[in-house]
């Protein structure tokens, strides 16, 4: 596979978007809409708490990063981990300025709490596997951490979940450069959507114009 350039690396935080609306990724990265609700402000504050200490820190034999920058050219994806704990371990990798070997465990932070679908583990296998390509190491698992649980639920990342994680981006790629957006299917997570307004899932009950003036005609003539 052809490593994608730097200007053609898509944001990473994209691919829960996608995997939990392909419109509502498209109308943010294509069209570059946005409109915040009180989900998406709340979520912004709780991120920036995650990130909100010094960018390296020491707990005992665990190294915490906060707000790493990440990119993988062959997935074409570029952004940024909330935090990524290092901890000592004879199959990690070495740092600078950093003794013996670490091995990398990515923590994702969610305002809210655990869900039915996995656009979340998508979104932070994406993370591991561009720590992967970077580091040139193997991370076997991650977590995410819920603001309202307030605990972590533990992420294998598994070959299905890489699988559909090259999947969703190699989509995601595709629908970039053709600049499509894909039409509106209405489900019950639209209500909570703060796009649903610019979206307007509603329009689809209303059926097509063509039909809409066909009946028109047929009822004046």
């Amino acid at each position: 596979m052809t490593p994608y350039h730097d200007e053609e690396l898509l944001q990473l935080s994209g691919l829960q978007h996608f995997a939990f609306c392909r419109r509502q990724w498209a109308l943010i990265q294509i069209e570059n809409q946005w409109q915040e609700n009180l989900r998406t402000v709340e979520g912004d504050l709780f991120h920036s708490r995650a990130h909100d200490a010094a960018q390296r820190e020491r707990r005992g034999d665990v190294l915490i990063l906060r707000g790493l920058p990440i990119a993988s050219h062959t997935l074409g994806v570029s952004g940024q981990c909330d935090i990524v704990e290092f901890y000592q371990d004879r199959h990690g990798i070495p740092l600078h300025g950093e003794k013996g070997t670490w091995l990398p465990f990515p923590v994702e932070y969610k305002r809210g709490s655990p869900k039915a679908h996995n656009a979340d583990a998508l979104q932070l296998c994406g993370q591991a596997m561009c720590l992967e390509e970077m580091l040139c190491c193997s991370i076997p698992e991650g977590a995410l951490f819920y603001g309202e649980t307030r605990r972590r639920s533990a992420v294998p990342f598994t070959q299905e979940l890489r699988n559909q994680v090259r999947s969703c981006l190699e989509e995601m790629h595709q629908l970039y450069q053709r600049g499509y957006t894909p039409k509106v299917r209405r489900t019950k997570s639209c209500n909570a959507c703060s796009l649903k307004e610019l979206c307007l899932p509603g329009l689809e009950r209303a059926g097509k114009a063509s039909g809409y003036l066909a009946k028109a005609l047929e009822e004046i003539t």
